[in-house]
């Protein structure tokens, strides 16, 4: 049996910023944005070149959701951006106004910083060292 993960959801105030922010400060690219209904619409982005999974925005429908809006993990790092050069991406985020809550680290098996999306939802921004090359 072969299984995977194909989308990760993502509870956003609105598509239209959500996505601007994907792929405008992050460079992410816009895989699908399909209207379901009046106030519905499947919207997926991914990092370029990314082909296992993708994010999936979904605008909070109800008071609950938009609770979760920007601490789906209780103020944990959500989820992890591999990159292949920790520095070129570190510095065009900044560039970019991205806010990093933590400065960059070594660490013995990687380079990482955190930093908030648009809603202040935390992603961790690590490139393994050598030893760990096979995470990317």
């Amino acid at each position: 049996m072969k299984q995977r993960i194909a989308h990760i959801a993502l509870v956003v105030e609105d598509y239209d910023e959500a996505i601007y922010f994907y792929t405008q400060k992050l460079d992410f690219a816009l895989l699908e944005d399909t209207p379901l209904s009046e106030d519905k619409r499947w919207v997926l982005v991914a990092p370029r070149g990314a082909t296992e999974c993708s994010l999936l925005l979904a605008k909070a429908a109800d008071k609950k959701q938009r609770s979760r809006i920007g601490n789906q993990t209780g103020d944990r790092v959500f989820l992890f951006l591999f990159t292949d050069d920790f520095w070129r991406d570190y510095h065009t985020m900044v560039a970019k106004g991205i806010h990093f809550v933590r400065p960059p680290k070594e660490e013995a098996y990687e380079r990482v910083a955190v930093f908030e999306d648009l809603y202040g939802n935390r992603w961790d921004l690590p490139e393994p060292n050598e030893n760990n090359k096979g995470l990317l």
